[in-house]
């Protein structure tokens, strides 16, 4: 039976109304969703930067930086993240099956964090190998802790990289924003996000990695070890390496209802995403009998910046879509 979740983020700032939405929308994959609205300790990156072991971070005026010690704003996403899971193991400790929670991805995390003499942790292989060590070591407690949280769901760790296809070829801006950092070639990127992967399988947890950007490196996810890729299907080349990633045993998780309010009611309705995922495999030659068991449909990206009644029916599209 196919399946439905939410990429992570949604508005407003009620983490609990925000979570039995989640549950009653799209409950039998539900997560524990992130709330920008209240703040960047609350964002994508700060609560990432919460879960760092051995590395303290600070907010400056250009952003996160590491190194220059603990500071307010990463004491309030500890704090944040901690009052959240308490929150979620009220309303969800009884769920059985999986549940998922997000993390920002090494890449991602390199590329917009700055070192302790500003410029961007990407700049530096040992900033770099650095990040990625100290959120894997990091994650095992924070698995370890959810794990306890829910005893009785499969735990899935959603790896976001939004920026991975800007980091491989040199896309990211440096400080003075007159040149680019060098791209981060794929052998040490797959070494980088090999650590993250680890980390997550090491104690029973279920590695997806999910990217939003163009020209997703299919073959280098897989072959890091993620059990499935979440991508944005309207951004998607749908070249040979999809299928062959597929057939190897990596599952596919369609971002095709928007995430924002669309124009038309057209744009959302579910006979039309479902034609778009079922054009997709029929490309390959998949019947529905391969893959539907294997297939979650999610919203394009994050309903942060949805409305609220928009979040909610996004859910219930994806939920539709993945029914029928």
């Amino acid at each position: 039976m196919a399946l439905a979740t939410g990429i992570g983020s949604m508005p407003g700032t009620d983490f609990a109304e925000s979570l039995r939405i989640v549950l009653d929308t799209v409950g039998d994959l539900p997560y524990v969703p992130e709330l920008p609205a209240r703040g960047v300790h609350a964002g994508m990156i700060g609560r990432t930067l919460a879960l760092l072991d051995g590395l303290e971070a600070d907010l400056q005026p250009d952003g996160w930086r590491v190194g220059v010690g603990e500071g307010g704003d990463v004491r309030r996403a500890r704090s944040l993240l901690a009052q959240d899971l308490d929150t979620a193991e009220e309303l969800a400790q009884e769920h059985e099956g999986p549940i998922k929670i997000q993390i920002t991805g090494p890449l991602t995390l390199a590329a917009t964090v700055e070192r302790p003499r500003g410029d961007k942790m990407l700049a530096d292989h040992g900033a770099r190998r650095e990040i990625s060590e100290s959120l894997a070591e990091g994650l095992r407690t924070h698995v370890a802790d959810v794990r306890r949280r829910f005893p009785r769901a499969d735990l899935v760790v959603q790896v976001d990289e939004p920026a991975i296809t800007a980091v491989l070829t040199g896309g990211i801006p440096t400080a003075s924003g007159w040149s680019r950092h060098r791209s981060v070639h794929p052998p040490e990127a797959d070494a980088l996000l090999r650590n993250v992967v680890d980390a997550i399988t090491a104690p029973g947890a279920r590695p997806v990695v999910h990217s939003c950007a163009p020209d997703v490196p299919v073959e280098l996810l897989a072959g890091a070890g993620f059990t499935a890729i979440s991508f944005d299907l309207g951004l998607l080349r749908p070249d040979d390496i999809w299928a062959e990633t597929f057939e190897s045993g990596v599952d596919l998780w369609f971002g095709v209802v928007p995430s924002t309010s669309p124009v038309g009611s057209a744009e959302a309705s579910q006979k039309a995403l479902v034609g778009r995922v079922e054009a997709f495999f029929s490309r390959f030659g998949f019947g529905e009998e391969v893959y539907a068991d294997r297939l979650v449909v999610t919203p394009t990206c994050g309903l942060a910046a949805a409305s609220p009644s928009w979040a909610k029916q996004a859910l219930a599209v994806a939920a539709g879509v993945a029914a029928r």
